[in-house]
């Protein structure tokens, strides 16, 4: 790295995304947005709108829809932070693995790459193409359902993220950039074992199927099915040797550190999987969360019906575009039992 400030490039800059890359300008650092569509459109018209517990704010920051929008090469001090849903981040890291850095090589030789995502995949994807991958463990309840605007409702802090080197490991960078966010409204923590954290999410984020096709995890019925996929996913995890972080470490974590506030007089919405569907996007993330239990599951040969079935139908929830919250709990109980 030179001595030039760190360029922080958010590939993704929706809920997760936004509130990262606002929050690091926030605080002086240098931020470009990387979007698409009526996002896109939004950001480079009116800015990013940001709603934080401190009010809206509208941030304008340069904004592009790839590498392309750059020019011909990338800063050898840039940092690549990954925030799509998993299911777009093949065809992103395809685009900005092999783009040219200043001074030679490529992105994916010689850049640092961060998945700010749910999930456990895109840190395997992203291994394949770059070869400094970190993974960023993201605990951020931040919502982003219209075009340009994005809120995140923590306070005094917005969110921790656990940062750490793929597979294992810390180092300068990675304490580099948890400065940076430290600096920006965030807890970063640099582990050595960054894995076990988001894994814990993973199995945090199996009820997140449940959620956008069913709504608020209130009745009974929804509670019932979310210890059934919970269950299942703390079985495939003990079958394959893998340690996620405790509840009361992710606790001890959290304990104090920030609150959640209504925005604008309103409660927030679901989480990434129900803004999905309210967006209408046509894809959901299930397949890497139920469905990383339930390719697990047939790797060890430990049954999962549960979140097959919730991978299943929150894949036809997206893909014909239905609203969140469209079956009752109690009608998805139903068909998750029919199998």
């Amino acid at each position: 790295m030179t001595s030039r400030r760190t360029r922080y490039i958010i590939i993704g800059a929706g809920a997760v995304g936004g509130t990262v890359g606002g929050r690091l300008a926030e605080a002086g650092h240098d931020v470009v947005l990387v979007a698409r569509g009526a996002h896109f459109e939004a950001l480079r018209a009116g800015g990013l709108r940001l709603t934080t517990p401190e009010g809206t704010r509208a941030h304008q920051l340069p904004v592009v829809q790839g590498p392309d929008g750059l020019g011909p090469e990338l800063r050898p001090d840039d940092v690549l932070v990954l925030s799509v849903k998993t299911q777009d981040s093949t065809a992103a890291l395809d685009a900005w693995s092999a783009r040219p850095v200043a001074g030679g090589g490529t992105a994916g030789e010689r850049l640092p790459l961060v998945c700010a995502q749910n999930g456990v995949e895109s840190e395997r994807l992203a291994l394949r193409r770059f070869r400094h991958v970190h993974a960023l463990c993201v605990w951020l309840p931040a919502t982003h359902t219209e075009p340009g605007s994005v809120s995140a409702a923590g306070t005094p802090l917005s969110g921790i993220l656990h940062l750490g080197r793929y597979p294992s490991g810390t180092d300068e960078t990675a304490r580099r950039i948890a400065a940076d966010l430290e600096k920006s409204r965030f807890l970063a923590p640099v582990v050595p074992d960054v894995m076990r954290w988001k894994y814990a999410k993973l199995l945090s984020n199996l009820a997140n199927a449940i959620e956008a096709v069913s709504g608020p995890l209130e009745s009974p019925e929804a509670k019932a099915l979310v210890r059934r996929a919970l269950a299942e996913g703390q079985a495939v995890l003990a079958a394959a040797g893998i340690e996620a972080a405790s509840p009361a470490e992710q606790a001890e974590a959290r304990d104090g550190r920030t609150t959640l506030v209504p925005l604008d007089g309103t409660e927030r919405g679901g989480g990434s999987s129900w803004q999905s569907l309210s967006r209408g996007t046509g894809t959901i993330e299930a397949d890497y969360l139920n469905g990383e239990t339930v390719l697990l599951g047939r790797l060890h040969g430990v049954p999962t019906p549960v979140n097959e079935a919730l991978r299943r139908i929150a894949n036809t929830c997206a893909r014909e575009r239905r609203a969140p919250g469209s079956l009752t709990a109690a009608r998805l109980t139903t068909l998750v039992d029919a199998g």
